[in-house]
């Protein structure tokens, strides 16, 4: 099925971004991992693992719509040298996720697209919830402190 060209190119654009924070959460969590903050290492390995899901999801659709997924172009990877410094990056890569997607549904409405404005939507409730859980973490080391929050992140019960 022949897709319009403005949802391929918001599809790669949002798809862009996925692949991007694949790359930049992945690092975050093995150096946490390295660091001994098995907590956090857990959690945004998990959120690595979500954004692949969002990428294939989205090549799948630019695959459907006779589209080539576009898997070479990356926005800057910005590594934190601490986890505070993460938490900031990721939440500024979220930022731009949420707000790429608000345009993507815009566009995906307006050339009547419900199927992929449907996973525009998913994929934006997923990032709401991340930006969420960032924003928590950060307001957390404000509330009890950088030393507190990290010590409350060594040891992962479930490990």
């Amino acid at each position: 099925m022949k897709g319009d060209p403005k949802i391929i190119e918001a599809l790669n654009d949002i798809l862009t971004g996925e692949l991007t924070a694949i790359n930049q959460y992945f690092l975050h969590a093995r150096m946490c991992k390295d660091w001994g903050y098995d907590k956090i290492a857990k959690k945004v390995y998990h959120e690595s693992i979500d954004e692949m899901k969002h990428a294939e999801k989205l090549m799948d659709r630019v695959l459907f719509l006779e589209g080539i997924p576009n898997v070479q172009r990356l926005l800057k990877i910005n590594i934190g040298e601490t986890v505070k410094e993460q938490f900031e990056s990721d939440l500024k890569l979220e930022y731009e996720a949420v707000g790429k997607l608000r345009v993507a549904i815009q566009v995906a409405f307006d050339v009547k697209d419900h199927t992929t404005r449907e996973l525009f939507e998913k994929i934006l409730e997923d990032e709401e919830g991340h930006v969420d859980w960032l924003e928590t973490q950060l307001t957390l080391i404000d509330q009890i402190g950088y030393p507190n929050y990290l010590a409350q992140q060594v040891h992962d019960e479930e490990s």
